[in-house]
């Protein structure tokens, strides 16, 4: 485990350091792919505009009622995916605001930019993220 005062003397370098145009084009991409999971989020509704999930109503038949609860259960599923990803979101951009972007939860050490580029709300490392995924 890295010690809290190495891991905060390392984090003040990496922030200060990071380039401020880089670091001002991941919060509106961010920003951006917030704005989409939202209308994303909304669109999974009822027709009131409710942020929840509705039941489909595809009939009354049997084979119709099956079509309803598997499309519900999909439907309930990517809400699932989009509510994770949007809160990773709100996470980066608090992690932005509180000068803590770009550090891995996992290890303390930098986030590789290119990877920040590429997936800006990333909370952990590659390599620490390649040994989660092998366990």
């Amino acid at each position: 485990a890295v010690s809290r005062i190495a891991r905060d003397a390392k984090l003040r370098y990496y922030y200060i350091h990071m380039n401020q145009t880089t670091l001002d084009t991941i919060k509106a991409e961010l920003l951006k792919q917030k704005a989409q999971l939202d209308k994303e989020i909304n669109g999974l509704g009822d027709e009131t505009g409710e942020q929840h999930l509705a039941m489909p109503d595809f009939g009354d038949e049997s084979d119709e009622n099956a079509q309803e609860v598997e499309q519900y259960t999909t439907n309930l599923e990517t809400d699932k995916v989009l509510e994770r990803t949007r809160a990773d979101i709100d996470s980066a951009l608090k992690s932005i605001e509180d000068g803590t972007y770009g550090i891995c939860k996992y290890c303390g050490n930098e986030i590789e930019e290119k990877r920040l580029l590429i997936r800006p709300f990333s909370s952990s490392c590659v390599a620490c993220k390649s040994k989660l995924q092998q366990s």
